[in-house]
C-alpha cells in the first residue's frame, strides 16, 4: 500500500511541553510546574459576557476576520498600550489562538526555500510552523550570558540572501527574557538595511517586570515589515476560550484572511463577545495578575539563591530557566528523576531547542503555595544529587 503520510509532517518531533505534564497527571501528589497556563480564572465581568452571549443566541459565524467591535476596540487597546496603530477593518484578524496567527503568517509570507531566523530556546511552534509552511528554519542560539537577549552581533551573523523573517519571541517563552528599547532599536536597523521582515509574537506583552513593554513595530521604519501576533491567553488568563489576533500590514493581511478564511472560517463566537469585554474593561484584571506574578517571581530567584541554583534574572512571562549544569545530567535526565523521586513536573530546556540543553523551564504561573511545595521538594531533590556527587 502506498505511504498515506505527508514525509515532512513525519520529520517533526511532537511537542516536548506535554510529555512530562501527562506523566505527572497519572501520579498521585504530583505538582505540575510545566504548562504556561495561568491558574486564574478568567475574571467574571469576561466570562459573564460570553455566558450572555449565549443567552442571546448569538452563536452564528461572525465576519472572517472577526466581530468588527472586537477588532476596533483591539485597535483602541494597542494604541494606548504599546502606541500600535492598525485600522480595525483592514489590518487586524481575530484567530483562534496566537498559534493558527504564526502558522497563518508563515504560509502567507514564505515560498519554497525561503529562510527564517528562529533565536533559541523559544516556543515550540516557529520551527515545525516554518517547515510546514516550506521554509527553512536558520536557528541563532541565544546566550545567558546576554540575558538571552538577540544581539546586533547574533543577527548579522546569520543572515543570507535567502533570509526572509526574523521571529522575534519577546517577551520570551521558556527564559522569560525581554528585549528593551534600545535591544529592537539596535536590531531595527540591520533588519531594515537587509530588507527582512519580522514576526513578533507579543503574547506575553502584558507580563513584564522591568519596564513597558516595546513593541518592534512601533520603531521608524518598522510598521510596514512587522506582523505582531497576540492573544488573550496569558493576559486574561483566556486559555480555553482560544482566541488570539494578528496586526499587520494591509499587503500581507489580506493574504493571511485568505488561509484563514479556508482553515478556520472564524474565531468561536462567545469568545469574541468575551473579549470586547476584555478590551474594555479588562486592564485592572491585567495589572492584578502582573503584581502576583512578580510576586512569583521574585520569590523563585530568591529561593534559587539561597540554593546556590544558578538563575538569570527574567523580567518577562511567567517563567524562570534555571541552570542544572551543576549536576553534569542532561535535561531530560534531570526532569524525568526529579518527576519520578519528587513528584514535579517542569519542563526540560532541550523542548525549546538544542542549545536549551542544561536548562530546565519552571513555570511560575502557580499558586505561591504550589510554588513553595514545589520549591521544598526541589531542595531535598538537588541536596541528593549534590551528596551523590560528593561521594562518588
Amino acid at each position: 500500500m502506498r505511504n498515506p503520510l505527508n514525509e515532512k509532517i513525519t520529520t517533526i518531533k511532537p511537542s516536548g511541553i506535554r510529555k512530562f505534564f501527562d506523566i505527572a497527571s497519572e501520579m498521585k501528589d504530583a505538582i505540575s510546574l510545566g504548562v504556561g497556563e495561568p491558574d486564574f480564572d478568567t475574571p467574571w465581568h469576561i466570562r459573564d459576557e460570553g455566558i450572555f452571549s449565549l443567552e442571546k443566541g448569538r452563536t452564528f459565524y461572525t465576519s472572517n476576520a472577526g466581530l468588527k467591535e472586537l477588532r476596533i476596540e483591539i485597535s483602541k487597546y494597542l494604541s494606548r498600550r504599546f502606541h500600535l496603530e492598525y485600522d480595525p477593518l483592514k489590518e487586524i484578524l481575530i484567530t483562534v489562538g496566537g498559534s493558527e496567527g504564526i502558522d497563518n503568517a508563515f504560509r502567507a509570507m514564505l515560498d519554497p526555500g525561503d529562510e527564517v531566523l528562529i533565536p533559541q530556546p523559544s516556543y515550540v511552534s516557529y520551527e515545525p510552523c516554518c517547515i510546514l509552511a516550506g521554509g527553512v528554519p536558520v536557528i541563532i542560539e541565544l546566550k545567558e550570558e546576554n540575558q538571552f537577549r538577540l544581539t546586533p552581533e547574533e543577527l548579522e551573523a546569520a543572515i543570507t540572501p535567502k533570509t526572509k523573517i526574523l521571529v522575534l519571541p519577546y517577551p520570551n517563552n521558556p527564559t522569560g527574557a525581554v528585549m528593551e528599547k534600545s535591544d529592537l532599536e539596535a536590531i531595527s536597523e540591520i533588519i531594515i538595511r537587509n530588507d527582512l521582515f519580522v514576526l513578533s509574537d507579543e503574547i506575553y506583552a502584558e507580563l513584564c517586570y522591568l519596564e513597558e513593554h516595546t513593541s518592534i513595530a512601533s520603531l521608524p521604519g518598522m510598521r510596514d515589515r512587522t506582523v505582531v501576533i497576540n492573544g488573550f491567553s496569558k493576559s486574561h488568563a483566556m486559555t480555553g476560550w482560544r482566541l488570539g489576533y494578528v496586526c499587520g500590514p494591509q499587503e500581507i493581511m489580506d493574504q493571511i484572511l485568505k488561509i484563514h478564511q479556508f482553515a478556520i472560517m472564524c474565531a468561536p463566537t462567545n469568545s469574541q463577545y468575551a473579549a470586547v469585554e476584555a478590551m474594555k474593561n479588562g486592564d485592572e484584571d491585567v495589572a492584578m495578575m502582573r503584581e502576583q506574578y512578580n510576586q512569583r517571581r521574585r520569590y523563585l530567584m530568591h529561593e534559587y539563591g539561597r540554593l546556590g541554583l544558578q538563575c538569570f534574572e527574567p523580567f518577562g512571562a511567567f517563567y524562570t530557566f534555571p541552570s542544572i549544569r551543576e549536576f553534569n545530567m542532561s535535561s531530560d535526565d534531570f526532569v524525568l528523576r526529579f518527576l519520578r523521586e519528587e513528584k514535579v513536573a517542569v519542563v526540560p530546556g532541550t523542548a525549546f531547542g538544542d542549545c536549551g540543553e542544561g536548562f530546565l523551564r519552571i513555570s511560575y504561573a502557580y499558586s505561591l503555595d504550589s510554588l513553595k511545595e514545589a520549591v521544598g521538594r526541589l531542595e531535598r531533590f538537588i541536596l541528593r544529587l549534590r551528596r551523590e556527587a560528593g561521594d562518588a
